[in-house]
């Protein structure tokens, strides 16, 4: 904690304009250094920091803040920069959630194509909340876990489901399952104590948590892709001077060609990981695809609704 409590307290003491000795940044990230958002992460602070008078340190795993925590400190100035799942906050506004749109965009390809044709609307929303947006890298598509096999709705019900965000609380009430909020560093131990017997989520997730050793069945749903984004508070950004800007608009650049390429990699290799690992590793029959999809629709159309006009013209420009 005194750790954690000095960075907030350089951090606050740097944003506030207060002159300083030397220029560093502590970059907050929630997952563990081995998960291929946080290597590419830590690859895009070491060329920051190599070509710059500004150095970047990255904290994996929670430990400068919390997963639920990083936006709110990036915009709040308590970190200048870190990394969070967009479609996490959802309650702040409904297009952060339009990855998470289930059954949307369920390749790479679509997934691109969706950021595309969303990425200007995203930039000025979160501009308008004092963030600077620098790039997002997809997780792999989501696929479902269970400690049952899920060969009908009446199999899953009643299930303990870890949900990470709006979309995924709703898809677990629709299929009978019950709700609860947990953060990718707490999903070994809830899984492990019966806190969580279910989820969707990508394959590096389950991979990064050995889930196998609590978790018998993964379905290979590709409900959606959802990304990360990479933030920085817009008084930070603003202090630079424009050479340390480019330098680290460059960077963002490379990181984001670099993690998409990663992810599309490595999502069958997750898989395959689970198969040697003992998992039963498969897709869901017909009756129970069918009652994904039809809850995943319901949740399209109420997604459309609360994005309203700005949302309709994202999925407009998708669509073309």
């Amino acid at each position: 904690m005194r750790l954690k409590s000095l960075l907030i307290a350089g951090a606050a003491f740097a944003l506030s304009g207060a002159p300083a000795l030397a220029q560093k940044w502590d970059m907050a990230l929630a997952y563990s250094a081995t998960n291929y958002h946080s290597e590419i992460a830590a690859e895009f602070a070491a060329e920051v920091t190599a070509k710059s008078d500004l150095e970047i340190v990255t904290h994996p795993s929670g430990s400068l803040f919390g997963g639920s925590e990083i936006f709110g400190a990036v915009r709040r100035g308590l970190a200048p920069i870190g990394e969070r799942l967009i479609s996490a906050l959802g309650n702040e506004n409904a297009l952060y959630e339009l990855d998470s749109v289930p059954f949307l965009a369920t390749s790479f390809a679509d997934a691109k194509k969706l950021y595309d044709a969303s990425k200007p609307t995203l930039v000025s929303t979160l501009d308008e909340a004092g963030v600077h947006f620098l790039y997002s890298c997809p997780w792999p598509p989501q696929g479902f876990y269970s400690v049952r096999a899920a060969d009908s709705l009446e199999a899953i019900e009643g299930l303990k489901f870890r949900a990470y965000n709006a979309t995924t609380s709703k898809m677990a009430e629709g299929l009978g399952m019950l709700p609860t909020k947990i953060e990718a560093a707490e999903l070994s131990q809830a899984f492990a104590t019966g806190v969580a017997q279910s989820m969707i989520s990508s394959g590096s997730t389950g991979f990064d948590r050995k889930l196998w050793e609590h978790v018998d069945y993964y379905y290979d749903v590709k409900a959606w892709l959802p990304r990360n984004m990479v933030i920085v508070n817009q008084g930070a950004w603003s202090g630079l001077d424009d050479a340390t800007r480019a330098v680290i608009t460059e960077a963002a650049a490379t990181a984001e060609q670099n993690c998409w390429a990663k992810a599309e990699e490595l999502d069958s290799w997750y898989v395959e990981q689970f198969k040697e690992n003992g998992m039963n590793v498969g897709t869901l029959n017909a009756d129970m695809t069918a009652a994904f999809e039809t809850v995943g629709a319901e949740l399209r159309d109420a997604w459309l609704e609360r994005a309203g006009d700005a949302g309709k013209a994202v999925l407009e420009a998708y669509a073309q």
